[in-house]
């Protein structure tokens, strides 16, 4: 049963707020994903604070009016899934290319983060980026390694002390 005009005003509301609150947002081509790898997509997108819809393309196209969102409008052709993010900009994108790549179906379309359309390259390419776990380990390990390498040196020094005295020891006819 086609959807009333009150309905899709409704969705068009709902997709105008989620786009609203989203950090990021990536078009995908889902043709081909079966239901069983749509919803386990979805369920793990979800732990990420993130949802992954399809919806209709001249209401997504209306949602991006509203909201004032500048989009190529060759992205929104075709099978048009789209994957809203509203806790974390990029471990949903990493999340949606693995499973893409992971099935070999569907691809990426393009995306917005803070307003900017991107296009598929520069999606993957946000992707393929270390997670924000990863650069905070690599920012601590990166500030604590000249602290070892000074505690190395100083022990260095007490510990050449310590075999002087040593061989001082020994020479002096001590205990070996």
């Amino acid at each position: 049963m086609p959807k009333t005009r009150v309905q899709k005003e409704e969705s068009v509301a709902s997709l105008t707020d989620k786009l609203g609150k989203s950090k990021s947002v990536v078009f995908a081509n889902y043709q081909g994903m079966t239901m069983a790898q749509l919803q386990v997509l979805r369920r793990e997108l979800r732990t990420q604070g993130a949802e992954f819809s399809i919806t209709k393309n001249n209401l997504l196209k209306l949602a991006l009016k509203n909201s004032k969102m500048d989009v190529d409008e060759a992205t929104i052709d075709g099978p048009t899934a789209t994957l809203f993010s509203f806790e974390d900009e990029i471990s949903p994108i990493k999340s949606l290319t693995k499973a893409i790549k992971d099935n070999s179906i569907g691809s990426v379309k393009g995306g917005l983060l803070d307003g900017e359309f991107l296009d598929q390259y520069k999606i993957n390419k946000l992707a393929s980026l270390p997670t924000k776990d990863e650069l905070r380990a690599k920012v601590v390990g990166s500030l604590g390694a000249p602290l070892y390498g000074i505690v190395g040196v100083l022990q260095a020094n007490i510990r050449n002390l310590v075999y002087a005295l040593d061989q001082i020891r020994v020479s002096k006819g001590g205990e070996v």
